[in-house]
């Protein structure tokens, strides 16, 4: 059912929409017991009596809880109210890496930082055997700090559960609306497995990593094309277009996106943790290594506490 401001949802109340799409709708709400705005995901009407829909629902939120990591939305619970089941999650403020590239390029030391934090979350969920299968910009938040959060697991499934290749929960079913012929972001990001209807792992969430790294630092979509019939001949049989990197990506990430990007699996980067060599190694002759939000900021408070001791009166410490 479509929820309105005021509607009530258990202990939460609706205020806006935030947006919604094939997987859910996804509203701001209030939790009126503790003080807090949380973020409602429930299922689009059309779809939310399916029983496969459902059980894809709730097992996005025991993937969601199983996934204790900064750089994930983390989930408070399952409501079911009226007939309306939800899931109940932490609210991320801040634009998606989607509307940052929509901009323009992220210059690379921006888009190293970024994609260092998608790095460490993806690490975790492989980690825990969890493969995303959905990564892309509009899955992707930047809170206003410059921390990142990984959204919408409604893809997801544990690694184990991935033997046998399932059409039905195919991004290129859910994320492409060949009514209107338009091309709604998932094709783009699938790896060559996906798009074949093949088994996939882990190394199907490196391709999709690939890609949103070659945006970043590009612009422009590696392999979205006009129609989805040619993203997929672009995603089996073409390069991304190396050129349109800036002249000033360093050769190592250059090097990452090529192992990241190739097609087929066994030559692919193995382990995404893999990768944190080199985003971590400097962009340019002396540059500082990238770091996490936490640490450059742990340094800038060193260096001021530092600079304000040292500018104290002679024979006064602190």
């Amino acid at each position: 059912m479509a929820l309105t401001p005021g509607t009530r949802l258990g202990a939460y109340e609706i205020t806006a929409l935030i947006g919604k799409g094939g997987m859910g709708e996804v509203y701001r709400a209030r939790d009126t017991k503790l003080g807090r705005d949380v973020a409602i995901k429930v299922l689009p009407d059309a779809v939310a009596r399916e029983q496969e829909r459902l059980a894809r629902f709730e097992r996005e939120g025991r993937t969601l809880a199983a996934l204790n990591h900064p750089n994930i939305a983390i989930i408070h619970g399952l409501e079911d109210t009226n007939d309306v089941r939800a899931l109940v999650m932490e609210l991320v403020e801040g634009p998606t890496l989607a509307d940052r590239i929509a901009r323009g390029p992220v210059p690379p030391a921006e888009a190293l930082s970024i994609a260092r934090q998608i790095v460490d979350a993806f690490d975790a969920a492989h980690e825990r055997g969890v493969v995303h299968r959905d990564l892309k910009p509009a899955n992707i938040k930047i809170t206003p700090e410059g921390v990142v959060k990984v959204l919408d697991f409604g893809l997801a499934k544990a690694a184990d559960e991935l033997v046998h290749p399932d059409l039905t929960q195919s991004p290129t079913i859910t994320g492409v609306n060949t009514r209107d012929g338009v091309i709604l972001g998932t094709a783009a990001y699938m790896s060559p497995e996906q798009a074949r209807g093949a088994v996939v792992d882990k190394r199907t969430d490196i391709w999709a990593f690939g890609c949103v790294l070659y945006e970043m630092l590009a612009g422009r979509s590696a392999f979205g094309r006009d129609t989805l019939s040619d993203t997929l001949v672009s995603i089996l049989d073409r390069d991304p277009d190396w050129t349109a990197l800036p002249p000033g990506t360093p050769a190592h990430v250059r090097a990452l996106m090529r192992r990241c990007l190739e097609k087929d699996q066994k030559r692919r980067l193995r382990d995404i943790g893999d990768a944190r060599s080199d985003l971590d190694a400097p962009i340019a002759d002396g540059a500082e290594p990238m770091a996490a939000p936490a640490a450059r900021s742990t340094r800038r408070m060193t260096a001021a506490i530092r600079a304000s001791s040292s500018a104290l009166p002679n024979g006064f410490t602190r």
